[in-house]
């Protein structure tokens, strides 16, 4: 049962839920002081680069980790459409497989997960205010990420109203490929700061590692920064050899300045996502397995401020 204070109720269907990867309770990152960070499942772009690849589709999928797997064969017995073969390299038929999730069901251990979850969103909202004490003693507050929580206005809408009343500080981390209008308008009026991701400044170049042009992109970080109302932070992921060059760096540091803006962060490249993509059945991409050095981190970081800061 919700508290007294949160006593809505919301007209919602599961069908029309978005769902939930994961709700991250008591993380020191992704904002101020202690935080809950919710991960939506669905994006827009296609990074290639992806941290969360589990969080890309809308739907929910099957996620497969054979180190947790006993490989008992339950999970065989049961698949309606025999998409499962433990012998397989593959182990799962993606193409065959509906994800029904029978196989999880029958799984005695952990090899097989959903991977997605629904909230209703007085039961987010619950979630989310058990750490209530938490986020006013640190400062902290809740982060809607992804995935893009932005492709779900209705529901983040719904489910802020819950939590602004009662002094909940929000973020939202974003690719910044929303509609505008809707944003501002069922979104934004409930944001105390906005983590902005800007991956590339040439339209081109950003078509071929996210599968869509940054123009609306930029328009709306354009848009976003004239608002009173919200503070905006610009963060630029390093993927070397994609965004971490010093051509795109440049690039990306000019625009920022052409708009007044002096600050952003980097963030350094974290190769720990990579084992994400085989457990879905995607492939993995070719990158870097190693962490960027603190030398090459601390040379990115100072051409890409010496540009931003620069005075004429």
């Amino acid at each position: 049962m919700l508290s007294r204070e949160v006593t809505m109720k919301t007209s919602f269907v599961r069908d029309g839920l978005p769902l939930i990867v994961d709700v991250k309770r008591h993380s020191l990152e992704d904002g101020p002081g202690i935080r809950s960070v919710v991960f939506f499942k669905g994006c827009p772009l296609r990074c290639v680069f992806c941290h969360n690849p589990e969080a890309q589709e809308k739907v929910q999928e099957i996620a497969f980790t054979e180190k947790e797997c006993i490989f008992c064969g339950e999970c065989v017995e049961v698949c309606p459409l025999k998409a499962i073969n433990l012998e397989s390299l593959e182990i799962i038929d993606r193409e065959r497989c509906n994800s029904c999730g029978m196989c999880v069901d029958a799984c005695p251990g952990k090899g097989l997960r959903r991977v997605g979850t629904y909230y209703e969103v007085e039961e987010l909202a619950e979630l989310l205010l058990r750490d209530r004490a938490f986020y006013k003693h640190s400062h902290g507050g809740i982060t809607l990420s992804g995935g893009e929580c932005t492709l779900y206005p209705e529901y983040v809408e719904a489910l802020l109203k819950f939590l602004k009343p009662l002094g909940i500080h929000v973020v939202v981390e974003t690719c910044g490929f929303f509609s505008y209008k809707t944003f501002s308008r069922k979104i934004l009026p409930y944001v105390d700061l906005v983590y902005y991701d800007l991956k590339f400044a040439d339209p081109a170049v950003h078509k071929k590692y996210t599968g869509r042009s940054n123009r609306r992109i930029l328009e709306n970080f354009q848009s976003l920064i004239r608002e009173e109302r919200v503070k905006v932070i610009p963060r630029i992921p390093l993927v070397p050899e994609i965004t971490a060059t010093k051509e795109n760096l440049t690039a990306i540091a000019s625009f920022l300045k052409t708009e007044g803006i002096k600050d952003a962060v980097l963030l350094p490249y974290n190769p720990m996502g990579l084992g994400k993509y085989g457990v879905i059945g995607n492939p993995r991409p070719p990158l870097p397995e190693h962490f960027m050095s603190q030398e090459e981190e601390k040379a990115l970081e100072k051409m890409f401020n010496l540009i931003l800061r620069q005075t004429k």
